[in-house]
């Protein structure tokens, strides 16, 4: 496994990091052995939101927390303010609420990483920067994220952070794979630092060396090695139909085949090590679920792709 950290925390960070949105409380015995096969690959890196299971999922890993006595080895990556189908719910009230419910569900102390899940660029930074501040203040978070910010948004956070001799944000959790994201798969705030129009935004993380948490870096399945021209609407969720299927990214989907088998790796493998070898702070996001997941991602991680592969796989190079 390999490992980073962020300031705040110090604990070594996992480079995979691995998911709990399928974690079910009457599921409770599968949801364990899901989580004890990523700790015993060395994740220590797990990703839990408010809104995952309506509360289960954090209830079942803060149970699994307790029963293995793992806290301290623990990076907790927790989100909150996800918007609801009434308003959006970026505001002090509700990132306090949300962070009190995740610390109630899991029974900690503290949340070493809490992000925000949305955003709503209406909502004034300055309320947001103190109302978290409180929290790291009092010892219930250790360092603050934003999933889907633009970087704008993140500058002006950290300006304002800055000013008043706060902490701002100290990573950041878009979108990225090796496929291009066409169209955003839910609602229109779902941030991609994906493909040629983004190398900007990958220059900017790049040069910040801001952690970034990537979300979909198997571009929903698309990536999953199961995937073909012929059968992809059977084997895709609209939404990742939606956000994927274009030519440029079959032909990037032939060249992970051809890299995979000279490799003696799976197509997963590859496109996983793509988001990992980048020359930026990349983690990923990416849950396995049965003991050949957890190895396969193991071996991701270890995979070393050079940059002239990593060009060719983006089709930047023929």
């Amino acid at each position: 496994m390999k490992y980073a950290t962020i300031e705040s925390v110090s604990k070594p960070m996992s480079r995979w990091a691995q998911g709990c949105m399928m974690l079910q409380e009457k599921k409770l015995d599968e949801g364990f052995a899901i989580l004890d096969r990523a700790f015993e690959r060395g994740v220590t890196v797990f990703d839990n939101g408010h809104v995952y299971g309506g509360g289960q999922c954090d209830r079942v890993f803060g149970r699994w927390l307790a029963d293995r006595g793992c806290r301290e080895k623990i990076v907790i990556l927790s989100k909150g303010c996800h918007h609801n189908n009434d308003r959006k719910r970026v505001t002090p009230h509700d990132a306090s609420s949300d962070i009190m419910d995740s610390l109630a569900r899991m029974k900690v102390d503290c949340l070493d990483v809490w992000m925000f899940h949305r955003d709503d660029p209406e909502a004034p930074v300055g309320p947001l920067v103190e109302e978290l501040n409180k929290h790291i203040a009092a010892g219930r978070l250790r360092s603050i994220g934003a999933s889907n910010w633009t970087i704008p948004r993140i500058e002006e956070f950290n300006a304002y952070a800055s000013k008043q001799g706060l902490k701002g944000i100290e990573s950041s959790s878009p979108n990225f794979s090796l496929a291009e994201q066409i169209a955003s798969p839910w609602g229109s705030d779902c941030l991609t630092i994906s493909g040629p129009d983004n190398a900007v935004a990958r220059q900017w993380y790049r040069e910040k060396a801001m952690p970034v948490f990537t979300w979909s870096s198997l571009a929903r399945g698309f990536f999953s090695g199961r995937v073909t021209r012929e059968n992809y609407a059977e084997m895709l969720e609209d939404h990742a139909v939606k956000a994927y299927i274009c030519e440029e990214n079959w032909q990037r989907l032939s060249r992970v085949k051809e890299l995979a088998e000279n490799k003696g790796l799976t197509v997963a493998q590859i496109a996983l090590a793509y988001v990992l070898n980048q020359d930026f702070n990349a983690f990923a996001l990416a849950s396995a679920y049965t003991e050949e997941e957890a190895e396969a991602n193991l071996r991701a991680v270890e995979c070393e792709l050079t940059q002239e592969e990593l060009a060719w796989l983006d089709l930047r190079t023929f």
